[in-house]
């Protein structure tokens, strides 16, 4: 697992990087199919991820790869699961708010998960086989992958004291996720806390905030890595449709609503 969980780290560096290079120039936006954007540096991210993880021998599931039929799928025990730049709107915002989102799946259950925040050096991962969850803010010299889970630091949830703080948005709320909120309201003073991206599973994993409720659609590949940071900070995600932990490598990739906070 550290072999990966190296493999991974040194994957979302390079990543990170090809995508700031697109960053600071004046990029072109495409339009895919469901209407979402596409810039080149999702394209450069997406290359150099693969180019890594293929050495590993596990199949990918990428935003920006081919899907695959669940019946191409279905006998895989594992996978990485990647999207090479989580939040291309936050990106074409140019307000930081952007990841490179990787996880390692095993029996549909995230194992091992990186996020990386390009503009900030920001790197989250799991360690110690998925049980803690670290962080780091690259250093600009050059820092071996060894030397950066060396002095990474553990991150966790924290406990609610005055307000429950929780992940979202004020003025893009849907009615599901106000009518979550009015429940909580009820007993506890609630302070809003907005963040783009996967880093909203890191605000719960770091104790920025407490719950973080997504009532809305989200893909498998915007959630694994996140997930996974979270279960090994001891955050559980959880199906609101099954009411347990979610699934990944599904016959579909597309996620049920879910909330993520402290077990």
């Amino acid at each position: 697992m550290q072999t990966l969980l190296a493999t991974a780290i040194k994957a979302a560096l390079e990543a990170g990087a090809e995508i700031l290079k697109v960053y600071e120039t004046n990029f072109n936006v495409e339009t895919k199919d469901d209407n979402s954007p596409l810039t080149q540096a999702d394209k450069n991210a997406n290359a150099v991820i693969n180019r890594y993880l293929k050495t590993t021998g596990i199949p990918i599931i990428s935003e920006e790869n081919r899907q695959l039929e669940f019946s191409e799928r279905k006998d895989w025990t594992r996978c990485w699961i990647v999207d090479p730049l989580d939040g291309t709107k936050e990106f074409i915002k140019r307000n930081g708010e952007f990841t490179v989102n990787i996880a390692l799946v095993d029996n549909g259950k995230p194992v091992l998960g990186v996020i990386y925040v390009p503009v900030s050096k920001e790197l989250y991962f799991t360690a110690k086989d998925g049980n803690v969850s670290k962080k780091i803010v690259v250093s600009p010299e050059a820092i071996s992958v060894e030397e950066i889970i060396e002095k990474a630091v553990t991150i966790g949830p924290s406990a609610i004291t005055s307000a429950v703080k929780i992940v979202g948005s004020r003025s893009h709320l849907n009615e599901d996720t106000k009518n979550f909120i009015s429940e909580i309201e009820k007993g506890n003073k609630v302070e809003i806390v907005s963040k783009g991206s996967s880093l909203k599973f890191c605000l719960v994993a770091e104790g920025l905030a407490h719950i973080y409720p997504r009532y809305a659609p989200t893909m498998e590949w915007d959630t694994a890595a996140g997930h996974a940071i979270c279960n090994a900070a001891g955050v559980a995600v959880i199906d609101q449709t099954t009411g347990k932990p979610m699934q990944y490598n599904k016959p579909n990739l597309l996620n049920n609503y879910f909330v993520a906070k402290v077990q």
